[in-house]
């Protein structure tokens, strides 16, 4: 049976990192879906849950679990299960462990966890080399709604993880402590799904 590992983590703390490593050492038997690709349209002002950017315009709440499209998450995940050769199908994105479409299908949960100053710094960068973003725009988000927005839909999150990475490490020693996690599901016979395990935290 095709397993379902979610990974769950702030923004900028390392699961986009550990989710594409993970598919590069696997890419045969694990399909990686990343929950980015399934917000409901930015234009549709009907859909989703909107606020107010810091430089005053009406824009879709990112940070909120609410502009997700659970419906197309839904799919994504049953269709990639069911995707000959498949073993593992790994959800990755900030709410990854609260989205009842993504945790009742998932067995096996990660958190990867990052202090908030260096997850806010390798955003601004990312900001700034992707979309030649101005850093205050990104540090009066930040303070205006996103780290409530961590807060309150995000880091609670850490709780329903079976394991806590350290995404200040590199993707070598993250995959290192994933891999006795989800290698009974990439070893596994077919038709047999492991037992979900108890609660692990890694310390580099």
């Amino acid at each position: 049976m095709t397993g379902v590992l979610a990974v769950a983590g702030g923004t900028a703390s390392g699961k986009s990192t550990l989710a594409y490593a993970l598919s590069r050492q696997c890419p045969e038997t694990v399909a990686l879906i990343h929950l980015d690709d399934h917000y409901v349209p930015a234009h549709d002002p009907l859909q989703g849950v909107w606020t107010v950017s810091a430089d005053g315009h009406a824009v879709l709440d990112w940070n909120h679990p609410g502009s997700i499209d659970e419906r197309a998450v839904t799919q994504a995940i049953d269709t990639a299960i069911l995707r000959p050769g498949v073993l593992l199908v790994v959800v990755e994105g900030l709410f990854a462990l609260s989205l009842p479409s993504v945790l009742g299908r998932a067995a096996l949960r990660v958190y990867v966890e990052t202090p908030d100053d260096i997850r806010l710094a390798r955003k601004i960068l990312r900001k700034i080399d992707t979309q030649r973003q101005d850093p205050r725009l990104s540090l009066c988000n930040y303070l205006q709604t996103g780290r409530d927005r961590h807060a309150t839909h995000v880091a609670p999150t850490r709780a329903a993880a079976d394991l806590i990475l350290d995404g200040t490490t590199g993707e070598t020693e993250m995959l290192v402590a994933l891999m006795p996690l989800i290698a009974p599901v990439l070893t596994s016979p077919p038709g047999v799904c492991p037992a979900r395990p108890g609660p692990r935290c890694f310390a580099p």
